[in-house]
């Protein structure tokens, strides 16, 4: 799996009063790669294709490089206080990903180039919730180490949480390209997790993203560079024989973890869920997607905003958890189990 390279780049005017913003224009002219003017991230027009569905896969990859003017940083329950706006939109072709939807017609790859803006915020927030720790999530609307090789926004947002007392810093990854996070002053403040899955998801939903073994092999460096590392296994999919093949997930992942510092190991458990508006774009942007989406077979849950979702009906969604925390508890009794949702 090669680093992310976009086939075409859009820049904000704006974009280029910020440092970063400079230094990738001057990036992308060095590689020869086509770049465009936008008045906004947010209307980004001009994107190739004849079709609806080439329009889609030429916007997974184009990065536009813009300001990010909304300060006021969402929730990230459960997994941290605040998500941490560096970047949205995503390179993978996850059929199950809820950014089919959130991000509906901008599919489109965002890399905002204020950082320094974005920091007094998330100091601001620091400062109000202390001695209370203020945990910040990475990757809520994006796979934020799959641009990062290009941007580097992310080690320094690493390196300014590590200076930082009370703040903490998360992010999860379908990527191997750590190489040049590994020698980041990260002070054990930021966690650093990778996405599992069974050898069925991964085969069947998840093209676009680097291998299991790569991942695994990522999630060595990081550990041995000292971060505090953990894994989400998400999202967990009943699928034929789910149950050998994600007990074959944990003893993988036990033997590629033999010898690695576990001390303080984490996982977080999501089952399988979808809405109805997610249903229909994933149908038309991977029609021959074997992901199972029937509503008669869930059970319906509201979330956020008003909008449900499908899960697993209550048995089975209890055998699911039930069977995946007796996978940890075997092969890393160690570990933390943060939620399963």
């Amino acid at each position: 799996m090669k680093p992310f390279i976009p086939q075409l780049v859009y820049i904000e005017p704006n974009a280029l009063d910020y440092p970063l913003g400079r230094e990738l224009k001057e990036k992308f002219e060095q590689m020869d790669v086509e770049i465009r003017e936008t008045t906004s991230h947010n209307q980004v027009r001009g994107i190739p294709g004849e079709t609806d569905l080439q329009k889609y896969r030429n916007a997974k990859s184009t990065l536009v490089v813009g300001v990010r003017r909304t300060l006021k940083f969402d929730t990230s329950k459960p997994s941290a206080e605040y998500a941490i706006p560096l970047a949205t939109g995503c390179m993978g072709h996850c059929h199950y990903c809820y950014l089919q939807t959130t991000l509906g017609s901008k599919p489109y790859i965002r890399a905002y180039v204020n950082l320094e803006e974005i920091f007094e915020q998330a100091s601001k927030y620091i400062e109000e919730r202390k001695p209370e720790v203020t945990r910040f999530e990475a990757a809520c609307t994006s796979d934020i180490v799959g641009i990062d090789h290009l941007t580097h926004a992310l080690k320094e947002t690493i390196e300014f949480i590590g200076k930082t007392e009370y703040g903490r810093l998360r992010f999860v990854t379908k990527y191997h390209h750590v190489d040049h996070l590994l020698d980041a002053k990260h002070n054990g403040k930021t966690r650093f997790r990778f996405s599992v899955n069974s050898r069925y998801v991964i085969k069947n939903f998840e093209p676009g993203t680097s291998s299991f073994d790569e991942r695994l092999e990522a999630a060595r460096k990081v550990a041995a560079a000292g971060y505090p590392l953990g894994f989400i296994v998400a999202p967990i999919y009943r699928h034929q024989g789910w149950e050998e093949g994600y007990k074959e997930l944990f003893e993988r992942l036990k033997d590629s973890l033999d010898g690695v510092n576990l001390k303080e190991l984490t996982f977080e458990l999501i089952q399988h869920r979808f809405t109805k508006p997610a249903k229909n774009v994933i149908m038309k942007r991977y029609p021959k997607t074997k992901l199972e989406m029937d509503e008669e077979q869930r059970k319906y849950k509201w979330g956020r905003y008003g909008i449900g979702k499908y899960v697993y009906k209550t048995e089975e969604a209890e055998e699911l958890e039930t069977m995946i925390r007796g996978y940890i508890s075997v092969y890393f009794p160690q570990a933390e189990v943060q939620y399963f949702t």
